[in-house]
């Protein structure tokens, strides 16, 4: 069910219990994380937080857990199925579910006792009707026993009949009840997408509660970044939920007139502001961030020797020597500095890069310090999927966890340079390290960028509205693909993703050997000999 006041229903309950904390390995869950447990520190509430990175991992750790617990908090995991289903809990077990996977699952929207959704009320979530769905048992055969032997034969008959006739229309109506409500179950979960994210979920409840931190704030606005970054929201709902943000931006980062004694050192001060849409420039050289960023990249298309040239011109239309572009940012002329943006905006109009200039948050803290909402989205995320060094999954989460404090600016640099050789890789034509492709994440930045780049380079206007299946070797030993499917490229996309079922259905058809680990149903785990049998089917449903 979902709540409608997070306060009572939620946080005034669990206070005083024992808390076992699932969190999705994303960027959006980690920050709604980290609220959560500002929250509880206040508080003083005692939880236990266990990472989980797909189903199996949620079903070890509820069933290693279940004694010593009764109230699981879920994050970005567990709206999308029957939970009550996969983890056949016992009935004085509680679930709080905020995810921003959708479709919502019907049963745990209409589960009154066990399942309580903590989800934006004004997202659009058109879940359908009760009675469309679900109906009591009637029993069928009530009718049929209350025959009375004292009546006449021909009597007899004739209620006989009736009683046929009534139970015939019942059966016809039920199978068309069905029929029904499978039509709608299939519009209703054909398409997977996202809703608000968690982290600001997390936030509007710390608000509520007069609890909100300057911290908590930068959390909820990285884990919209995030979602903005992975493009699974649309360009609209990035928009309004910018806004929303930044309205508690002014409130918390409000200074007086008087700079002087404005901001101390240890403060830290967000700031909204139009930027460029290029990766982690401020910590980079601008011709490497201009060459390794999707947008730029596929837009100029630098994989080709015109590509090449293009960017030469660009670079020369804006005037910056190729000496000061080379080097690192923060060693560039400040003169030039200074109206950087603006520069590389005219030029980037001309070359046909419309969408270079983006709405987003910086923050400030310490002397030198200044990171834009997407650096740290990067950074996170490229410490939890980190594969240099061997070890348990729970390492890099708990990395990727501490980045996001203020007091580990070392976790953080580590993260900005593996962030740097992953967006490095993504762009290497070549042979790639396959390895890296393996995590989710890595493979969806890279299939987003050869969907583009396709998109920019054809002249067929069929072809750019075509998705894009993409797989990439996830256990050599095993003989297993990691598979993921990205919806067509096109400019009034709503970011709905139809490959989550058309997977189900491919792999009922062809007995191939699957697994749906992930949150998102969009990604798959498959045998490598299976692989090309699964695509020919998935073709012949989708043409």
């Amino acid at each position: 069910m979902f709540l409608s006041d997070c306060r009572r229903e939620f946080y005034e309950v669990i206070v005083s219990q024992r808390v076992l904390l699932l969190v999705a390995s994303d960027v959006d869950a980690l920050c709604a994380c980290k609220i959560l447990q500002a929250l509880f520190q206040c508080d003083h509430v005692q939880y236990t937080l266990v990472p989980v990175s797909g189903w199996q991992e949620l079903e070890t750790a509820f069933l290693e857990h279940k004694d010593q617990f009764k109230y699981f908090v879920l994050i970005n995991c567990g709206a999308n199925v029957d939970l009550l289903e996969i983890l056949q809990p016992e009935e004085d077990t509680f679930f709080f579910v905020c995810d921003s996977h959708r479709p919502i699952n019907v049963v745990n929207v209409y589960n009154e006792t066990q399942i309580k959704l903590l989800v934006k009320q004004d997202d659009d979530l058109d879940v359908p009707a009760y009675d469309d769905i679900f109906r009591d048992e009637e029993d069928e055969e009530e009718d049929s026993e209350n025959e009375s032997d004292g009546s006449e034969p021909s009597e007899k008959r004739r209620r006989f009949e009736e009683d046929v006739i009534e139970r015939t229309m019942k059966r016809r109506q039920k199978r068309e009840w069905e029929a029904r409500r499978q039509e709608i179950l299939f519009d209703y979960e054909q398409y997977e997408y996202h809703g608000t994210s968690s982290a600001m979920v997390m936030f509007d409840l710390a608000w509520i509660m007069s609890k909100d931190l300057n911290d908590m704030l930068w959390w909820a606005i990285v884990g919209l970044t995030d979602q903005w970054i992975q493009d699974k929201i649309t360009q609209m709902k990035y928009v309004t939920d910018i806004g929303i943000l930044q309205r508690h931006v002014s409130r918390h980062n409000h200074r007086n007139e008087d700079e002087e004694n404005s901001l101390s050192i240890d403060c830290m001060r967000i700031a909204f502001e139009y930027d460029l849409r290029l990766a982690l420039y401020q910590h980079w050289s601008l011709y490497e961030s201009l060459c390794n960023t999707s947008y730029t990249s596929a837009s100029l298309k630098l994989w080709s020797v015109q590509g090449q040239k293009r960017l030469q011109e660009f670079l020369a239309d804006m005037g910056l020597p190729l000496k000061q572009v080379k080097q690192k940012f923060n060693s560039m002329d400040i003169s030039l500095k200074e109206n950087l943006r603006e520069m590389i905006e005219e030029s980037a109009n001309k070359f046909g890069m419309k969408d270079l200039r983006v709405q987003t948050f910086s923050i400030h803290f310490g002397y030198k310090n200044k990171f834009l909402a997407s650096d740290i989205v990067y950074a996170t995320a490229s410490l939890m999927e980190n594969i240099e060094k061997e070890g348990p999954e729970t390492d890099n989460f708990i990395k990727a966890l501490d980045s996001l404090s203020r007091g580990n600016l070392d976790k953080l640099h580590q993260g900005l340079d593996l962030a740097k050789k992953q967006l490095r890789a993504i762009q290497q034509t070549g042979t790639p390290d396959v390895k890296l492709f393996s995590k989710p994440v890595s493979l969806c930045l890279l299939s987003k960028y050869l969907l583009k780049s396709f998109v920019c380079s054809t002249k067929n206007k069929r072809c750019k509205l075509l998705p894009l299946v993409m797989a990439a070797p996830m256990d050599v030993e095993q003989g297993t693909v990691i598979m993921m499917g990205i919806p067509p490229e096109t400019e009034s996309s709503d970011k709905k993703n139809f490959f989550g079922r058309a997977f189900e259905k491919a792999a009922e058809s062809t007995n191939s050997r699957t697994l749906h680990n992930h949150f998102d149903m969009s990604i798959i785990e498959l045998k490598t000999e299976d692989r090309s049998k699964f695509l020919d089917a998935l073709i012949s449903l989708l043409s």
